[in-house]
């Protein structure tokens, strides 16, 4: 429970301008920090040799060939950064209602946790568990007639996971909201060995409109039929929200994140207070495009205001933060 607050004396005892005379006095008040080991680094992969393709819709960012990769996690990490999330962005021939290229052993992502586990074995490869960057129809479940069906989703994001734990992921990140996928890939972890694999499961997961600049990205944005308000959380549901946060944590998630971050603080904190567990909150796309596209027409300072956002998530009690100004950050923290 949130810890209550002090009355100060009466002025002018009590001038709480004190502590905000000198930057280190300001320093030494600061309530929370920042570091680079909070940040986890979003990064979008295909396939080609020296490749680093624009995004569009997200300036500084680009999908990196896996060689690219390589080079950007080696300089990530040398900046105190600890963990990057894969992303692919796949060829459309592979594309299938059956999605079969989600748990194959020798696609983009699975060489990738390869490659980086071999290169650099200090650093912590997360994945994202969804079908939707393998499905003809955009969704992160199969889709039957005009429904994205769940059990079968289930067993298929289990196939998908067992492939990327045998690859070596260190974090597993289900991002699909069916119900009962957590328990059910935590059951086939534990039989298959991977005993020691985390779920870091997007367990409050809102159908928000902040997603555009990522389906870009993933290449799913042409695809997708229909929207996905009968499996991701009503924006306007927070019980709803510490329901699931609930059920996967009683499924076996070792980590919850809360998505979007910064219009859904108030679930973060809830969250924290909540269930005392690990914490964490992704800076979404379309959260990292409105900082961007505000800095460079110069109405905010870009980097302040980056800073400051990604404050405001150790504020609301987050552990860590995904996001995409993650080497950016983490070089002003350096600085």
């Amino acid at each position: 429970m949130p810890r209550p607050v002090h009355a100060p004396a009466p002025f002018p005892a009590a001038r709480l301008r004190r502590l905000r005379r000198t930057a280190a006095l300001r320093d030494l008040a600061a309530e929370n920090r920042l570091s680079a080991a909070d940040l986890i680094w979003p990064v979008f992969i295909r396939e080609g040799t020296d490749v680093a393709e624009p995004i569009p819709s997200m300036p500084g960012v680009a999908r990196l060939s896996l060689d690219r990769l390589l080079v950007a996690a080696q300089q990530a990490h040398a900046l105190g950064i600890t963990t990057i999330c894969l992303f692919p962005y796949t060829d459309a021939a592979l594309r299938t209602e059956t999605c079969d290229e989600a748990w194959n052993p020798d696609n983009l992502t699975n060489r990738a946790i390869r490659m980086l586990k071999a290169e650099l074995p200090g650093l912590s490869v997360m994945t994202d568990i969804a079908l939707d960057p393998y499905n003809a129809n955009g969704h992160d479940g199969f889709v039957i007639g005009e429904e994205i069906v769940n059990d079968e989703t289930v067993q298929a994001l289990v196939k998908m996971a067992l492939a990327q734990a045998e690859a070596g992921a260190d974090i597993l990140g289900p991002s699909d909201m069916m119900d009962g996928r957590i328990g059910a890939m935590r059951a086939a972890l534990e039989a298959g060995g991977h005993r020691d694999v985390a779920i870091l499961s997007y367990a409050a997961k809102f159908a928000s409109s902040f997603y555009g600049p990522f389906r870009d990205a993933v290449g799913a944005s042409g695809r997708l039929v229909g929207d996905k308000k009968t499996y991701q959380i009503n924006p306007a549901n927070r019980n709803e929200a510490l329901r699931c946060v609930a059920r996967d944590l009683d499924e076996g998630a070792d980590m919850v994140m809360v998505k979007p971050g910064m219009p859904y603080l108030d679930i973060c904190r809830a969250v924290k207070d909540g269930f005392g567990v690990p914490t964490f909150a992704y800076q979404v796309s379309g959260e990292y495009a409105m900082l961007q596209a505000a800095a460079g027409n110069g109405w905010l300072n870009g980097q302040a205001a980056m800073m400051e956002s990604l404050l405001c998530f150790k504020r609301a009690g987050c552990d860590g933060i995904l996001t995409y100004f993650a080497p950016e950050a983490a070089r002003l923290l350096r600085e």
